[in-house]
Formats: structure tokens, C-alpha cells, sequence
């Protein structure tokens, strides 16, 4: 507009793009309008939070950042103010390698977790096997889920999906979290958890196994939500050339991010450590931990 000054009336010409009298001459005195200034901060606020996520997360998990700082956007303003910035969220792709290996003469165990309502951490946990691609061939990791706070307790990568996968990162969630009696471990029906090696050692800690129905991946939904965000916020996004490196750096995005900051719809927008922070003591001030600690104090 500013080039057609001498041409054309500023009138006709606010009018012709539809934009406003005032917005047009407070452009021309050199002054910013409240909200553009707003907006100026607040993108400078979104782009800071979008870096901390691993340049990982779209507009709602951004609003949901913003609101623990106690701003209340509209995901579209979020949306809008991304698009002004030039930076997005990352999204999913599906590629399928299996790495449930059945075995019909293994035995298996019922479904623990229909109508289970889980309240307390240590009650139920989930375990599943994905795959890694690297330079060097395929790598595995056995991760282990509690499902109160989706945290992983315990993980192992190995070139291989042989028992010690799964029993390693199961010892690894035991060595962290120390349950007591009764908890629930699902799994689905791979050889690796129903063989006796695993079973024997979910038995001598006094764990009771549950298992998805067969063929059945949304009896285990928690793990492939994890593993999909796994891929779609770390391993599709790197080629990794060997599997050390793999194992480092799924090290850091496990340990380092998705445990402590990485927000989560289903826990009210709290990473798995802030959730367990904040509900680690019941209204009465009991530890919840405390039950499950008892036999080891």
C-alpha cells in the first residue's frame, strides 16, 4: 500500500484488501498494536517451548505448555502463531516389522487388565518389543511401561529378540521401582514372555502375568502409543550408524525427555515424572509408593 500512496486514496485502497483504516495508519506512524505485540511474545514463547520439545510437538501440546504457565490460548491462535514462526509438530508414519513371535506349546495367561481400574503406581505394568533400524542391521528395545503414570521403568536394546531382551529390562524396572506383592504385568503372547525363563522370574518376584488375546495389538495399547511416539519424535527423524549410537540416543530421548517433560493428554498435560510429583502422596498424605516399598524398608 505504501508504494501506491500517490496513486490511490488510502480509503479505497484499506477498503479494496479488506484491512482496516486504523491498523493501516498506525502501520504507517510506526506504532504496534496491543495484540500485535501480545503476539509478538507469545511466538517467541511458543518457538522457546517448541525447541524444549525436540522441536517435537503441534499446537495442542503447545497449549498445553502454555497453560501450566498459566496462559490460556486457543490451539488455532497456537496454530496460527506456529505458522507465523515456520516451525510445526511432527507426525506419524506406520511401518510394520513384527516382533511378537508366538508359540503355540507355550503356556499363556488371561487378560488381568479388563476392568482393572488403576489408581495406584506399581499396581499394573506394560511390556512390548519394537524395532530400531541402524546401519549395522536391526537393533531391538524391550520397554516396560507402568501404566498409572506412563513412565518407562525399565528398557534394554539388544541386536536380538531372544529372552534376555525382555528379561533385562524387566530387572531394570524392578531394580528402579521395587514393587511389592500383586502387581500385574501385560504382555502380549511373544515367545519371549511366555517362555519359562520369563515366567520363573515373574514368579519369583511374586508377579502375576496378563496377556493380550490373541492377534489382538489394542489389548496393549499403551506400549504401541509409546512406541509410535518412540519413532515419530526420535527414530524416524535420525539414521543412526550403528547401534550404539541407537542405544544412546534412545537412551537420552527415554531418560531425558519423555519421562521428565514430554506432556501427555491422559495425565492432564504432565510429563510421567510431574504426574507421579504431583499424586505421589494420597488427600491423607500417605505415600503411594509406601505400600509397595514396605517388604524392602
Amino acid at each position: 500500500m505504501k508504494a501506491h500512496e500517490g496513486k490511490h486514496n488510502a480509503v479505497r485502497m484499506t477498503a479494496a484488501l479488506r484491512v482496516s483504516r486504523s491498523g493501516y495508519y498506525r502501520s504507517r506512524s510506526g506504532r504496534t498494536s496491543p495484540r500485535a505485540a501480545e503476539d509478538k511474545e507469545l511466538r517467541e514463547r511458543i518457538v522457546s517451548i517448541h525447541q524444549e520439545s525436540r522441536e517435537t510437538y503441534g499446537s495442542p501440546r503447545i497449549t498445553l505448555e502454555l497453560r501450566k504457565e498459566s496462559i490460556r490460548l486457543g490451539k488455532n491462535r497456537v496454530a496460527r502463531l506456529m505458522r507465523e514462526a515456520g516451525i510445526s509438530g511432527v507426525g506419524r508414519r506406520r511401518r510394520m516389522v513384527r516382533t511378537t513371535r508366538s508359540d503355540e506349546r507355550l503356556p499363556v495367561a488371561p487378560n488381568r487388565l479388563k476392568g482393572l481400574d488403576i489408581t495406584d503406581p506399581n499396581q499394573a505394568w506394560a511390556a512390548d518389543i519394537t524395532y530400531v533400524g541402524t546401519d549395522e542391521g536391526w537393533g531391538y528395545l524391550a520397554a516396560v511401561m507402568d501404566m498409572w503414570s506412563r513412565k518407562i521403568v525399565g528398557w534394554s536394546f539388544k541386536s536380538h529378540m531372544e529372552t534376555s531382551l525382555v528379561a533385562d529390562a524387566l530387572k531394570n524396572a524392578l531394580h528402579t521401582r521395587r514393587p511389592g506383592k500383586g502387581l500385574i504385568h501385560h504382555s502380549d503372547r511373544g515367545s519371549q514372555y511366555a517362555s519359562s525363563e520369563y515366567r520363573q522370574l515373574l514368579e519369583h518376584h511374586e508377579i502375576e502375568a496378563s496377556m493380550s488375546a490373541k492377534g489382538n495389538c489394542y489389548d496393549n495399547a499403551t506400549m504401541e502409543s509409546f512406541f509410535g511416539t518412540l519413532k515419530s519424535e526420535e527414530i524416524h527423524r535420525r539414521i543412526y550408524r550403528t547401534q550404539a549410537e541407537a542405544r544412546r540416543e534412545i537412551f537420552h530421548y527415554i531418560e531425558s525427555f519423555y519421562n521428565l517433560k514430554r506432556n501427555h493428554t491422559s495425565l492432564e498435560g504432565w510429563s510421567p515424572e510431574e504426574f507421579e510429583s504431583k499424586n505421589l502422596f494420597s488427600p491423607a498424605g500417605e505415600n503411594k509408593f509406601s505400600s509397595a516399598t514396605a517388604e524392602l524398608a
